[in-house]
């Protein structure tokens, strides 16, 4: 992707940000995105993320242009927004203006990863918005979670076992994009490290037990990652489990 404003050591203003986004457009790639993802959006013009990024990546963070490119309506405008403004600077009435627009998983877990689950918001968002029925709020709240396991490096095991019920709780929610992001938090949380992982595998177990199709699934597929000999720990918090003390505990 080349756009000559993007060669410009200048920030690009607004008009010149909504150019380059048309200049990008490309109705077959909606339709793709559409067929392929499921990603069915308003307004798109048919950008890929992966260009999106080098357009944030040259603009950098910017939390004037970010919000009038999220409130130009333009899809693409607002996934920019989600990767140009600053993550400590997100306040709750504009996280919560966002998130009741999310329309398809792709929009919602961009603010979710690159956004909300830096904020200082998240953990009182995921307590929120997990108990939320429409879809896509429900979803941004196990969505937080799960990128929360990696945005925090430090916080103890206790943070993430008090979000544990929470799944279970919310396992029998048959829509597709509240189980997966359920199914998501799950094996993020057994990721972290062995810990977490032995405590994950237990309420997989439990949700197991449960009577509906989806908890049945989110347990099952859980179950068949954070069960593999050879699973890739994150071993947050690095101080305690790259400890050769902790280590040696755990072999």
């Amino acid at each position: 992707m080349t756009h000559n404003y993007l060669n410009n050591r200048s920030k690009l203003t607004y008009n010149e940000t909504i150019e380059c986004l048309y200049d990008l457009k490309d109705a077959e790639k909606v339709i793709f995105k559409e067929k392929k993802f499921g990603i069915i959006s308003n307004n798109s013009l048919g950008i890929y993320h992966k260009d999106l990024k080098i357009i944030a990546k040259e603009i950098g963070h910017d939390n004037e242009l970010a919000i009038k490119l999220f409130d130009s309506g333009i899809y693409e405008g607002r996934l920019l927004c989600s990767k140009m403004f600053k993550p400590k600077d997100v306040t709750e009435p504009l996280m919560e203006k966002w998130v009741k627009t999310f329309e398809n998983w792709e929009i919602c877990d961009s603010f979710c990863m690159a956004l909300f689950s830096k904020s200082k918001f998240a953990l009182a968002k995921i307590l929120e918005w997990t108990k939320r029925e429409s879809e896509f709020e429900k979803r941004a709240g196990f969505a937080i979670i799960a990128s929360y396991c990696m945005a925090d490096k430090t916080s103890d095991n206790r943070l993430f076992e008090q979000f544990l019920p929470i799944i279970k709780r919310e396992a029998n929610d048959e829509r597709l994009y509240v189980k997966k992001a359920v199914n998501w938090a799950l094996r993020n949380i057994g990721k972290r490290n062995a810990d977490l992982n032995k405590k994950a595998i237990e309420i997989a177990y439990e949700i197991l037990e449960l009577e509906s199709k989806s908890a049945k699934w989110i347990a099952k597929n859980a179950l068949s990652e954070l069960q593999k000999e050879n699973i890739r720990m994150s071993d947050y918090p690095r101080a305690e489990y790259r400890n050769p003390v902790t280590i040696a505990l755990h072999n």
